[in-house]
């Protein structure tokens, strides 16, 4: 039986879905948290043995947050689920919390191609990693975009942001409880066709999701 919750928060991505639940591993059960879709993405989702939840607060934090509250099992991933993550590559982070040796795993972004993510949301990326590094002295190259850790422990953090500082957040409250972390390369694809990024699609995005983060990091 599975011992661990795949959480995937989604907004309109019916067409990812459909290649992407497929791929995942059978050691994972999968949580697909509706963030106010207009595409039939739950009803994708469900169609194709997800469980699904809806969260009708916008906000990526909103839905990672309600798809933890959803979960059941002792180990928690989240990952994107836009098509640009391989599912496959969850399971060597989950063996790695699995056996003690990391309290959180993370990804870090390796770009099939220079195309795959943008100018501005790398350079948005690299200031936010930066700021994390000297603030906190975290050992990071990346926001943690797949991740893995144990569910009691994450809902003990008490994250509380809700938009896209979320993972800023977690990564500061995780480091201050003196969690053990762990970064692995993870391959970082084109988002699924018929999708776009709400951060890296366009420069107003990607503005928008570092006002986000620069809100957690000045608390």
């Amino acid at each position: 039986m599975p011992d661990c919750d795949l959480i995937l928060p989604c907004r309109d991505e019916a067409a990812a879905l459909r290649v992407l639940l497929p791929r995942v591993p059978d050691g994972l059960s999968v949580i697909v948290v509706d963030n106010g879709s207009s595409d039939g993405t739950a009803e994708v989702a469900a169609a194709l043995g997800a469980r699904v939840v809806s969260e009708s607060t916008p906000g990526y934090g909103a839905a990672v947050h309600s798809g933890l509250l959803a979960a059941t099992n002792t180990y928690v991933a989240f990952m994107d689920g836009d098509g640009s993550f391989d599912p496959d590559e969850v399971l060597p982070l989950l063996a790695e919390v699995r056996a003690g040796s990391a309290d959180i795993a993370v990804g870090r972004r390796r770009p099939v191609s220079r195309s795959v993510w943008p100018w501005h949301a790398r350079a948005g990326n690299a200031l936010i990693v930066a700021w994390l590094r000297r603030r906190i002295d975290l050992d990071a190259h990346d926001i943690a975009p797949l991740r893995v850790c144990r569910r009691e422990d994450l809902l003990a953090l008490d994250v509380r942001d809700r938009r896209f500082g979320y993972p800023v957040e977690l990564l500061q409250k995780a480091t201050a409880a003196g969690w053990r972390f762990s970064e692995h390369d993870v391959t970082y694809h084109p988002r699924a066709a018929g999708t776009r990024s709400k951060v890296s699609g366009s420069v107003t995005g990607t503005v928008r999701t570092a006002r986000d983060f620069a809100k957690v990091l000045s608390r």
